[in-house]
């Protein structure tokens, strides 16, 4: 019950308010000026407020009237103003934006044809009241947006469609209250300083050069001469928007300053004076109230991507610290519990089984005990255990045989608890292992990206495919640093198109530009496509593989492909042996490769859960190569990376470079061994990869054909041709090569 009549009293308390406020401003707005005609501002107000409000902006205007003995004078405005409050008494429900627009413009129009045809001047006023009749409605109208938005939202949207009513109804408004006539100061002038420089303050230079234009047009629409007083405001806000992070009181007084260099530069007269003070004034209101402003009350967009984006990164990064410290934490209790826990006593539980019913057990275990232990001791440090090598110390025993039957059983106990504490250690190793490649994987996720979202372009791109009954859950469209587009398609996977090239043509057409796209990758529930302009590079690859002299199957595997943000991959893994076993091993790898790639995650990352993967998917050893370039084809970057791969050969500038490094395959050691680093790499530069088939004794020969040509296919195929003679083993391996050469995308056809 007094939760109700605290919210009673609230809302009454609110309304009363709200009354009061709306009599102040009608009682203010009216006898003010617009382009030199009376205002229509206090009816406007009348009709987007709600009756008791619009009854109360018409008391306050009449009461001005009164006052001001100009009721006469202003019988169209008083005649417009009960025309919209008597709508209101009588359709109360018909309040929406678009009808307090209407019933606006149609109230002028009325009134001023009326009092028209009263004073015989109907035929020449009647397109002035329509054209005044439609600029009260649609500032009404935008009023009462404000209005509604603020009731669902209790914040002012500036982010949104109705962020034009706001430009509309503070333009309109300011022009209203520069002409009130005060003595020495300009109502007006002095809160769109105070407006203008609070803008600037909070939302940088766009706030201040934007609020500043806004407020000269509404000092021009009221006077000239008042709007070339605001002139400097726009250059005074964007200036004063680079020091957001300063002080208010600096950010005050420089926009002062720079107001006063400005208004010098401009001349000085007396009417400068009166400029300065008010915008002295403004400033000091903006101090005032910069300590109550808080962005809860305006919601403009400005920076909340970039700030959306901040706190993605940083909830990613502070969820791999804390999986970081959780997988720290749990080895160190792993390792006190390892200490802690208690080992079997071997002796004391053998010599309680045999010697417990022993009736010299007193005798060895009384009068002989350190000679009795010794004998247990190396009876338990004994790995095999026979009448030849027992302990002398125990000779008289009377249960030889039952001591070592006891023994070789618990010796044997002791080595099946060691292989399942290897065993567990390795899985607890591999289990640590995962754990800190999703650390890697998140972290990695919550990094910043050089991108710019492009909103138009993605919501264009939306309606082409709703046009033509593609169901996208999501469109990202962005520019690359690069400049370059790049698009992001994610569907349901039940909704996703089966021909991308239609979707990639429809949306070319679409934007006017020419678009390529990335295979389709699928996370079991969606489907991701990503579209891109043509990168400022392309490659021309080119391989060859020639299968062991027993097989008939190659055990290497290749892929190339592009993860669809400029990076393109060439990959080739080399299986252990030859034939189907060594390329379900490579395929298994390049396969997995290329998906985790595709879907985002980082090649380091990538590498460390293949092989862990490789580690844990079967007890027999099974391990492969694994030999990647990656291109950026934006800035012509090349990556080697590799895990127990041959030797890779780069032509770069004339001079051919060997990369060549003493690594581990996948699958082979717990912590993925792997070589990645940067090269410089250009236009027409060439490199070629290879399987371990291909012998040292033929990288001069390759070196040659390097420094000699420039057709790819022709190096590859020659390479492959001699493999065979250069190769000194009896038996041969698989042999596969592949040759990558970079080209301008415009010299392509």
């Amino acid at each position: 019950m007094l939760k109700m009549r605290t919210a009673e009293k609230t809302g009454a308390g609110m309304q009363a308010a709200g009354f009061a406020a709306s009599l102040i401003g009608g009682f203010l707005l009216a006898e003010t000026k617009f382009a030199g005609a009376a205002s229509f501002t206090n009816i406007s107000l009348t009709g987007a407020a709600g009756l008791p409000y619009a009854a109360a902006v018409l008391t306050g205007s009449i009461i001005r009237y009164m006052t001001s003995e100009s009721i006469a004078k202003n019988m169209i405005q008083l005649s417009a103003m009960v025309i919209c409050v008597i709508f209101k008494l009588f359709f109360e429900s018909k309040t929406s934006p678009k009808y307090c627009g209407i019933i606006t413009a149609a109230a002028v129009f009325v009134s001023g044809t009326a009092v028209s045809a009263i004073l015989h001047e109907i035929i020449y006023k009647l397109v002035f009241y329509a054209f005044y009749g439609a600029v009260a409605g649609f500032t009404a109208y935008s009023l009462a947006l404000i209005m509604e938005s603020l009731r669902n939202q209790l914040v002012l949207d500036l982010s949104a469609p109705v962020s034009c009513a706001y430009a509309v109804v503070y333009t309109i408004f300011t022009a209203s209250l520069c002409s009130i006539d005060i003595p020495f100061v300009n109502t007006g002038i002095i809160v769109g300083t105070a407006v203008t420089v609070t803008a600037a303050y909070h939302y940088r230079y766009t706030g201040g050069i934007l609020c500043g234009a806004l407020t000269a047009c509404g000092a021009y629409l009221c006077s000239s001469v008042t709007g070339l007083e605001t002139m400097l405001l726009p250059a005074a806000g964007f200036l004063t928007g680079y020091l957001h992070k300063q002080k208010a009181g600096i950010a005050a007084g420089c926009f002062v300053a720079m107001s006063f260099v400005i208004t010098v530069f401009t001349g000085v007269g007396t009417e400068s004076i009166s400029r300065m003070l008010n915008i002295i004034i403004g400033t000091a209101v903006f101090i005032f109230v910069s300590p109550y402003f808080s962005d809860k009350l305006v919601m403009t967009g400005i920076g909340e991507g970039d700030a959306l984006t901040g706190i993605i990164g940083s909830r990613m990064n502070f969820l791999a610290t804390s999986i970081r410290t959780i997988r720290t934490e749990s080895g160190k209790i792993f390792e006190v519990l390892a200490k802690n826990a208690e080992k079997p006593d071997e002796i004391g539980i053998n010599s309680s089984e045999v010697c417990g019913t022993c009736h010299k057990r007193l005798a060895c275990w009384y009068n002989s005990r350190e000679i009795t232990e010794r004998g247990f001791q190396r009876l338990s440090g004994l790995s095999e255990i026979t009448r030849n090598n027992f302990p002398y110390e125990l000779e008289d025993c009377l249960h030889r045989d039952e001591l070592i039957k006891a023994f070789e059983k618990t010796s044997r106990e002791k080595m099946t608890a060691k292989l399942l504490e290897l065993r567990f250690s390795e899985s607890q190793r591999l289990l640590f292992e995962q754990i800190k490649i999703t650390e890697e994987i998140i972290a990695a996720a919550g990094e910043r990206t050089d991108v710019r979202c492009s909103a138009p372009i993605s919501r264009t791109i939306a309606e082409k495919l709703k046009k033509y009954s593609y169901n996208a859950k999501n469109v990202i469209a962005y520019y690359n640093s690069r400049n370059r587009l790049q698009v992001e398609l994610y569907f349901a996977y039940a909704d996703a198109p089966k021909n991308c090239l239609r979707v990639c043509d429809l949306i070319a057409d679409e934007l006017k530009i020419n678009l390529d796209y990335s295979e389709p990758v699928n996370s079991g529930k969606e489907v991701r496509i990503r579209l891109f302009e043509r990168p400022d590079y392309s490659l021309e690859i080119y391989g060859a593989s020639v299968c062991a002299e027993d097989s008939s199957e190659t055990g290497d595997s290749t892929a190339v492909f592009s993860d669809g943000t400029g990076m393109s991959y060439v990959i080739l893994s080399d299986g252990m042996g030859t034939g189907r076993g060594a390329a379900l091993e490579s395929r298994m790898v390049v396969s997995m490769f290329r998906r985790l790639i595709s879907s985002g995650v980082q090649y380091n990352s990538a590498i460390k859960l293949i092989n862990s993967i490789m580690l844990a998917k079967s007890a027999d050893e099974a391990f492969a190569t694994l030999d990647a370039v990656r291109i950026d084809r934006d800035t012509c970057e090349l990556t080697v990376i590799k895990s127990g791969a041959s030797a890779t050969l780069i032509r770069h500038r004339g001079q051919v470079m060997k990369i060549a490094t003493p690594t581990f395959p996948i699958g082979i050691v717990e912590e993925a061994d792997t070589f990645a680093r940067n090269y410089d790499f250009e236009e027409n530069d060439i490199i070629i990869m290879f399987s371990d088939g291909i012998s040292e004794g033929e990288y001069q020969f390759i070196k040659e054909l390097l420094l000699q040509n420039d057709d790819v296919k022709m190096i590859v195929d020659e390479i492959c041709a001699k493999a065979e003679l250069f190769n000194p083993n009896l038996r041969s391996d698989d042999v596969t090569v592949i040759g990558i050469k970079v080209y301008k995308s415009e010299d392509l056809t």
